[in-house]
């Protein structure tokens, strides 16, 4: 299978890189498609997400970049949106400010009613998923991830994206601690999150950081989500959710085995201005 990444942050978010620095790694590996999606901005303090100031470069940069390497590689611009509710800007603000090409939703943030005080679920430190789960719902575990899922559910009836960024990450710093993922209570809100996604037709990512980060010992979703998900025929895509250009394929090998022994024969890739399904 050729490769491909659609998930990509650079130094205009979090990343570690420049741009072209990703380019050529990706041509060097022999990819045929290049995706970046700089985390969108949000209005607050944080060493995450791109600048409002910065857009206009982003833009240019990655158009740039598409034009220059037209004969070798595609590349497409694209935005990982944050949905936090009464706080984060629709997507649709930014992916039309910038002419995006498709649009990742994700939940790093996880808010509980109308408090002030954000649960971040992700980043290195599993002290801080702990201190957020104390500080914004009490230490209750279920209230907490119930959050979360709802909060996916409601970015999924009231924006416009196309891909679903690493669905359940929500047990990355858990650990097997505070819950289990095949405890009934879990199982139904994954199972309603799921419906939604298949009726909305959206395109779930299967999301190799937490492996190579060593982070997790799992893919983001996990295999028995993943089960679910092929059952249930909903898309799916590859991405590493890359850092530093050599991240770019991390732990691609070993995620289409996986994906081949639990019977998906495709995944969907954006190519020629358009999502087609590509054969593992």
């Amino acid at each position: 299978m050729k490769l491909f990444n659609l998930h990509t942050h650079t130094l205009y978010s979090d990343g570690k890189a420049k741009p072209e620095d990703f380019v050529k790694e990706a041509i060097r590996q022999n990819f045929d498609v290049l995706g970046f999606s700089e985390h969108a901005p949000v209005p607050m303090e944080n060493g995450f997400a791109i600048e409002e100031k910065q857009l206009g470069d982003y833009s240019r940069e990655i158009a740039q970049l598409k034009e220059k390497y037209r004969e070798s590689i595609e590349i497409y611009t694209s935005f990982e949106f944050d949905y936090i509710p009464g706080i984060t800007q629709d997507f649709s603000v930014y992916a039309s400010q910038c002419h995006i090409d498709y649009a990742i939703g994700s939940v790093h943030l996880v808010k509980n009613g109308s408090g002030n005080h954000l649960w971040f679920i992700d980043g290195p430190r599993v002290e801080t998923y702990d201190a957020g789960l104390k500080n914004t719902f009490g230490g209750n575990i279920k209230k907490a991830v119930k959050a979360y899922y709802q909060q996916i559910n409601e970015m999924i009836n009231t924006q416009d994206f196309q891909i679903i960024g690493h669905l359940d990450k929500i047990k990355m710093h858990n650990k097997g601690r505070y819950f289990e993922t095949g405890e009934p209570w879990y199982q139904d809100l994954l199972n309603e999150s799921l419906a939604l996604i298949r009726e909305k037709n959206i395109i779930v990512e299967v999301n190799t950081r937490g492996i190579y980060k060593r982070r997790s010992d799992s893919l983001f979703p996990g295999i028995d989500v993943l089960e679910k998900i092929r059952e249930m025929k909903i898309p799916i895509t590859i991405s590493s959710d890359a850092h530093k250009p050599a991240d770019l394929s991390a732990y691609f090998a070993e995620t289409i085995k996986i994906l081949k022994n639990l019977g998906f024969q495709s995944v969907k890739c954006f190519r020629k201005d358009q999502w087609t399904e590509r054969a593992l």
